[in-house]
């Protein structure tokens, strides 16, 4: 978190599409990306764009300047006074609609964390299907030091990757988590070196937005689903999801791809 208040006047959150890949930037880097009502709600909107525009196959999200985010704007949550409980319920609400859109879609999401992520920016630095994170990078909850509690997902997620102690230990002690600890616990997918996260996280996008997005959109929800399903209702959701994928035109042409030895088109086919 930060107690940043703001930057030169920028568009909070940068946005373009290339070649089926969303490319999504915080642009708060004076405030260390820190997140503001503008920002959640650049956020939100961006999210639904990503979430309905069948030409986006896979999703990028970047921090710019020294961390990825910081988490919640301080600035803004003391600027608000004796108002901070509505402005907070405002802020976090915002930003829940972009995470669950996030996690919703039927396309993968790549984050690459290019520093430092805290609070809020925890959340969604861990919140991709691969998470490439730069070694000068580093993870912590943050919230217990100024007396608030999760948001954007975290208490929800971080089990998840990591199991509950862990969570717990993150969570209630604001222990600091470095790259290397990271990789090593299941909080991201892989550490790289600083140089080298642009590069890689242009070949796995490039790979993702040429991969059957349908069958990644399914399989997202699949995998979302695990931890509050049945072993049978599990098995019955992954009978009904591969019949439909098998029948579908992505389906067809990675058959017809393995038979004829060529690599499956996916976009045209």
């Amino acid at each position: 978190m930060t107690d940043g208040s703001g930057t030169d006047g920028a568009e909070p959150v940068r946005f373009s599409v290339e070649n089926g890949v969303a490319h999504i930037t915080f642009n708060r880097p004076d405030a260390g990306n820190a997140i503001d009502l503008p920002m959640a709600r650049a956020l939100a909107d961006i999210a639904n764009r990503c979430q309905s525009d069948a030409a986006i196959r896979c999703v990028v999200l970047t921090g710019s300047g020294r961390l990825f985010c910081a988490g919640g704007d301080i600035g803004a949550f003391r600027a608000a006074g004796d108002d901070v409980e509505a402005m907070l319920l405002d802020l976090a609400g915002t930003l829940h609609v972009a995470v669950a859109r996030f996690a919703r879609m039927a396309k993968p999401l790549l984050t690459l964390v290019n520093g430092p992520a805290a609070g809020a920016g925890l959340s969604l630095a861990i919140a991709g299907d691969v998470v490439l994170c730069g070694a000068s990078a580093h993870f912590t909850a943050a919230y217990g030091g100024i007396g608030l509690t999760p948001d954007g997902g975290m208490s929800w997620l971080l089990p998840r990757l990591i199991g509950l102690r862990k969570a717990q230990e993150m969570i209630l002690t604001n222990r600091r988590v470095k790259a290397d600890e990271a990789e090593r616990i299941g909080l991201v997918t892989r550490t790289v070196g600083d140089d080298a996260l642009a590069a890689e996280g242009a070949a796995i996008a490039q790979s993702l937005a040429r991969a059957a997005t349908g069958a990644v959109g399914a399989a997202r929800a699949l995998l979302r689903d695990t931890f509050q399903t049945s072993l049978e209702t599990q098995l019955e959701s992954e009978a009904l999801s591969i019949s439909h994928a098998g029948a579908s035109a992505e389906g067809r042409e990675g058959v017809a791809a393995y038979f004829a030895k060529r690599p499956p088109d996916f976009i045209g086919g």
